[in-house]
């Protein structure tokens, strides 16, 4: 029979995971980690169960997330409970929710792209004010003005007898746009870089033109995610997989 493995310290299990002891002790005050022993003098007593529930609580919780956050962390919790079934299925329904966002990504560059080769045409007719507009379009004036500031409707004919903008078949039609991109996740900043490559005469590779240059970073913020969406929607589902791997191991389920 093998000796016992010598328990861990706070100072021990935040070198390996590469955080600040603080942030284990963190961990323990949420419930995060299971109960942790004490010796006789009060330090912390980990074992390489708490170890690898920490390294789950870190893979989970120190990474860009998309949508509701309570879900991770009911994964988190339900593990430091011992209760793997339930911490798998939270994140399974997680990645189900990426695959929905990239669903969504996809189609939203899928009609951009037929949209500048003049393939989608606005059923809109006629002039619309900008309260119609945003009627129309299902937005509010505030975002309206805003997406006008930001650049990313440039020329908004006016109405030469009162001055007020009135919006035709193509600013609609290019509002729609913009509206089906936001909606679907992407920055301004990344939709401004494809409007402009489009103004530029170039239709091709609009596509990439949603991917903003970048550092890789494995701890880049959500709005730097939203500047790369379909590229970053893709990551956060690998390092999800890579989660349930963690769950399964912990477990005792891991597929080789």
């Amino acid at each position: 029979m093998g000796r016992p493995k010598k328990p861990l310290s706070t100072v021990q299990v935040a070198r390996a995971l590469g955080i600040h002891p603080n942030t284990l002790r963190h961990y323990e005050a949420q419930g995060y980690l299971p109960p942790i022993p004490r010796s006789a003098n009060g330090y912390r007593r980990y074992s390489a169960a708490h170890l690898e529930q920490a390294r789950l609580a870190v893979m989970t919780l120190q990474w860009p997330y998309v949508g509701d956050r309570a879900l991770l962390v009911e994964l988190v919790m339900c593990a430091a409970q011992s209760n793997f079934t339930a911490a798998e299925s939270a994140a399974v329904q997680y990645l189900a929710r990426l695959q929905q966002e990239r669903a969504h990504a996809e189609a939203a560059v899928s009609f951009l792209e037929r949209w500048a080769v003049g393939g989608v045409a606005d059923p809109a007719t006629g002039d619309m004010h900008t309260q119609q507009a945003a009627d129309y379009l299902g937005v509010t004036v505030d975002m309206l003005r805003n997406w006008e500031r930001s650049g990313l409707i440039v020329v908004v004919p006016r109405d030469p007898a009162t001055g007020y903008r009135r919006y035709g078949t193509t600013e609609l039609g290019r509002l729609r746009v913009i509206r089906l991109l936001v909606k679907a996740g992407y920055s301004q900043m990344a939709v401004l870089r494809a409007l402009s490559q489009l103004d530029r005469g170039r239709a091709d590779d609009l596509r990439a033109a949603l991917e903003l240059p970048h550092e890789d970073s494995a701890n880049e913020a959500i709005e730097i995610i939203a500047d790369r969406w379909l590229s970053s929607l893709e990551r956060l589902a690998q390092h999800t997989e890579e989660i349930i791997i963690q769950i399964r191991r912990m477990a005792g389920r891991e597929t080789p």
